[in-house]
């Protein structure tokens, strides 16, 4: 059993960074490719970003956030982060990671087996 705990979240103005922080424990991180996703109100939860497991050279995003937010991770420290920068107001989301027991990173939330419980993210206009 994989839990995942996120940090990092808050209050930001338009055109601001966060990193976003995910830690992992109870499993082999490197077995795990992982995601953020997030969640706004009324809305259903949307891929973000994606890495594969093991050493994770290879990342996916969506193309809303594609040139502003980069995925990682640091296996060393069973962490997998967000940095985001250039935020805009329809950034504004609980933020969501998640673990797949797949090699290639996933953009579907059924691909994912773990989730955390969320950090949220507001940026303000």
């Amino acid at each position: 059993q994989v839990q995942l705990v996120e940090s990092g979240g808050g209050l930001v103005q338009a055109g601001g960074s966060l990193r976003l922080s995910c830690a992992a424990s109870g499993g082999a991180f490197t077995n795990y490719a992982m995601g953020w996703f997030r969640q706004a109100p009324g809305k259903e939860r949307e891929f973000v970003a994606a890495i594969n497991w093991g050493a994770g050279g290879i990342t996916n995003y969506a193309d809303s956030v594609k040139g502003r937010f980069t995925i990682s991770r640091d296996n060393a420290k069973n962490t997998v982060y967000l940095q985001m920068n250039d935020l805009r107001p329809e950034d504004t989301a609980v933020y969501y990671c998640a673990a797949a027991r797949w090699s290639a990173p996933r953009m579907k939330t059924y691909e994912y087996d773990y989730w955390g419980q969320g950090t949220q993210v507001t940026v303000s206009s």
